[in-house]
């Protein structure tokens, strides 16, 4: 493996904002390429979100089914949602189950954090395991964020992802990190 001094690295010259609103930024970066090449290069920025994987002591995982417009596709997904400016990822996870299912999170914990596309997109994810949750009320939420909330047993995940109902990225990188974190006895 090369050192840090072997390793060629893009250099950015700049960046120049094309579209700026509340949930989404767009730039194009001047970048220089090893070899010399100069370019524009188009960048998204998005905020950060967190995700929770919340677990019951019966080996259930906490799940929303939802509908996609953008893909016109249903599926099962995990509570989460936008960090807040200022706002630590594992408060917005543990706010996000509370006003999208209605449950407290009791324990909770740090999965993995991760970028879902790294080449043009700027979206960091953190994911964390939430050890069970107390039924508080209803979802709160400012809309209605699933049609069922429901604990699916965590033996039926694979097959709901070889079927296509789990198909979102933050939900599989979550159920698969938690099911490695509780398999290894690190629960």
């Amino acid at each position: 493996m090369a050192t840090n001094e072997e390793q060629t690295r893009w250099i950015v010259h700049g960046e120049r904002l094309v579209y700026d609103n509340r949930w989404i930024r767009l730039g194009l970066v001047d970048v220089e390429i090893p070899g010399g090449e100069r370019f524009e290069h188009h960048a998204v920025h998005l905020d950060r979100a967190a995700i929770a994987v919340v677990v019951d002591e019966q080996d259930r995982v906490l799940m929303m089914w939802r509908h996609r417009f953008l893909f016109d596709r249903w599926g099962w997904e995990l509570p989460g949602g936008l960090v807040d400016a200022g706002e630590d990822p594992m408060t917005t996870a543990v706010r996000e189950v509370e006003e999208e299912t209605g449950y407290r999170p009791k324990e909770t914990e740090h999965l993995v954090t991760y970028q879902p596309m790294a080449g043009m997109v700027d979206s960091e994810h953190s994911l964390f395991l939430v050890r069970g949750a107390d039924l508080v009320g209803k979802p709160t939420g400012e809309e209605v964020e699933a049609d069922l909330i429901e604990w699916i047993p965590m033996a039926e995940i694979p097959e709901m992802i070889a079927r296509g109902d789990i198909w979102t990225s933050g939900t599989l990188i979550g159920l698969y990190a938690a099911q490695a974190r509780l398999s290894t006895g690190r629960g």
